[in-house]
């Protein structure tokens, strides 16, 4: 029985690292190496426009990503059918503002946020430039942009292809200065004027934006008004191949909750999400930083997401601002985020918007996890050592269940040259061995799977841990001690992988030696292999692997000795 166990855990556990090996394979833009399959990343190219006649929108630079039709209601309206007049490109400008949590391009085209460099977040091939997040380059297209439509398939209005003029002022936060404003006017298009203003705060990395419409023609208008995040299909820069982080949009509503879209979905038209709803956000999420419009709960918004042109997607909202009398304006109040996934920051700003920082189906457990971790570090002031911390306190909260599945390892190890012993006897008859083996069992009072099930009760709490590590943007740039500098970065000089490559061979060395030869085999095959990956994990995860193995082994070592059973180390025999 025991056999019989160690083979299922071990078919299980070689099969799930062939499922993980696959998927990150897909994830990385490649060819599913055991799975063959679809297709990879296509690169960022000049957009154009698409097939779609109820797409038909102006082309020419990045920034020219068509407005999408609302997903929603019946009453929503189409795209513009054409271009809006626009000033030559000469006449376009861009003003970088400062503030001392970001610095931020904005484009005349539209008002367009084109461009985000974080002050406090540093590039990881660039220590010596901030990291950005949007931005409108060769390489990556990533801007939130907004316009407007007329309802009904009425004359163009403001868009963001319309050339806009910056109203005079402060284009950098001053020295006990708490907000700065920053304001575009459109021209009249179509009996419109649209004015945004966006003001941005001290220690904030959310942006109250508004939008006044004003109506300059004779007649009554009802435009709608669309907000998008418009990204490239490719993943972030440098992320690792070896961990799997979901890029993508997301919508949140209070009916579905939080949604993400695979990119991938878009493209094949798989999505099905809320098209509709009085409150939530969109959402463009990456590892460790998002952006989300957010709208006020109350106000009714078309939800959509589309693919705009070759490897470009868009997602957003749409909100119809009534009718508006010659001479009168409409206002409405947002939000863009564009920041750090700080989950306190994230919960204060809307709700569910700390569900961007990802953690899966074990939610549930990782966020009071996360919050745990948290107050460690606000009393050690050191995140490494606040890992180590909490998984000690893991392993003394499980203590007794672990206490229960060594002392049946122990027991199990007691019996051991009774059960070789009888087998070597009985090699010949299988069915009697069988017998024999659970008749000891029985008289030694050994619960061949007792310890089993304790370890698997407590396999989702450490995962979820694991996905709190990988998620916490507070790791980025996070040093511990000496020549670890980061800790969401893998070991430079690989001196923690090795340590847990050694541990991970201790514990198991401790273990029980399974009488069948191949099952000894495999029992010091899967954990190499395993460690393997964690060459290339960031080194908080590693140090919090490290810490778990040797506290299990030194629990394990305790409970053996007051057993009676001494620690023994069982090497590999390879003949």
């Amino acid at each position: 029985m025991n056999d019989i166990r160690r083979t299922i855990l071990w078919v299980i556990f070689g099969f799930s690292m062939v499922l993980l090996w696959d998927q990150w394979q897909v994830h990385n833009g490649h060819k599913p190496t055991f799975f063959p399959g679809a297709s990879s990343s296509a690169k960022v190219t000049e957009p154009h426009a698409p097939a779609s006649a109820a797409s038909s929108v102006p082309v020419g630079s990045p920034s020219s990503v068509p407005v999408p039709a609302a997903a929603g209601s019946a009453g929503a309206s189409a795209v513009p059918g054409g271009a809006p007049s626009a000033a030559p490109q000469a006449a376009k400008e861009q003003l970088v503002v400062t503030t001392d949590v970001f610095t931020l391009v904005f484009d005349t085209e539209g008002g367009t946020l084109v461009k985000s460099t974080f002050n406090k977040f540093k590039d990881m091939n660039d220590k010596n430039s901030g990291f950005v997040l949007l931005d409108e380059s060769a390489n990556r297209v990533y801007v939130a942009q907004t316009g407007l439509i007329a309802s009904g398939g009425g004359a163009a209005l403001p868009t963001h292809k319309t050339l806009m003029t910056a109203v005079p002022g402060e284009r950098s936060l001053k020295e006990g200065q708490n907000e700065l404003q920053v304001k575009f006017e459109s021209a009249d298009v179509g009996g419109v004027k649209l004015v945004k203003t966006y003001t941005l705060k001290r220690g904030a990395y959310d942006i109250a934006v508004r939008h006044d419409v004003i109506n300059t023609g004779s007649t009554s208008v009802s435009p709608q008004l669309y907000m998008q995040l418009v990204r490239d299909g490719n993943k972030p820069p440098g992320e690792s191949s070896f961990y799997s982080t979901f890029t993508g949009p997301a919508i949140y509503t209070e009916a579905k909750k939080y949604q993400k879209i695979e990119f991938k979905d878009i493209e094949n038209k798989k999505v099905d999400v809320e098209k509709s709803a009085t409150n939530g956000y969109v959402a463009m999420v990456q590892h460790y930083f998002a952006s989300a419009w957010i709208l006020g709960d109350g106000i009714k918004r078309d939800l959509f997401e589309r693919k705009v042109d070759t490897n470009l997607y868009a997602v957003g909202m749409i909100t119809p601002l009534d009718t508006i009398a010659p001479g009168a304006s409409k206002s409405i109040e947002s939000n863009l985020f564009v920041g750090p996934q700080q989950e306190k920051t994230l919960e204060a700003l809307a709700p569910g918007l700390e569900l961007v920082k990802d953690y899966g189906w074990l939610t549930i457990l990782a966020k009071p996890l996360y919050w745990l971790l948290d107050k460690l570090h606000s009393f050690i002031g050191n995140w490494g050592w606040s890992i180590v911390a909490l998984v000690l306190l893991l392993k003394i909260a499980f203590y007794w269940l672990n206490a229960k599945a060594y002392a049946s390892m122990a027991k199990m190890k007691a019996i051991n040259p009774k059960i070789m012993e009888m087998r070597e006897r009985l090699k010949d008859k299988p069915q009697e061995m069988q017998q024999q083996m659970m008749k000891i069992y029985k008289e030694e009072k050994v619960n061949p799977m007792g310890g089993c099930f304790p370890i698997m009760i407590q396999i989702p709490v450490f995962i979820a841990l694991y996905w709190v590590l990988l998620s916490s943007v507070e790791m980025r740039g996070a040093p511990w001690i000496l020549w670890i500098h980061d800790l969401s970065s893998p070991d430079p000089f690989f001196i923690l992988p090795v340590v847990m490559t050694l541990t991970t061979m201790l514990q198991t060395a401790l273990n029980p030696a399974p009488p069948d030869p191949m099952q000894a085999k495999l029992m010091w095959f899967m954990p190499l292999i395993f460690s393997v990956m964690f060459f290339f994990f960031p080194a908080g995860l590693v140090l919090y692997w490290i810490t778990n193995n040797i506290l299990s082994i030194a629990q394990q070592w305790v409970i053996n000795t007051r057993m009676g059973v001494p620690p023994q180390f069982n090497l590999p025999k390879f003949k």
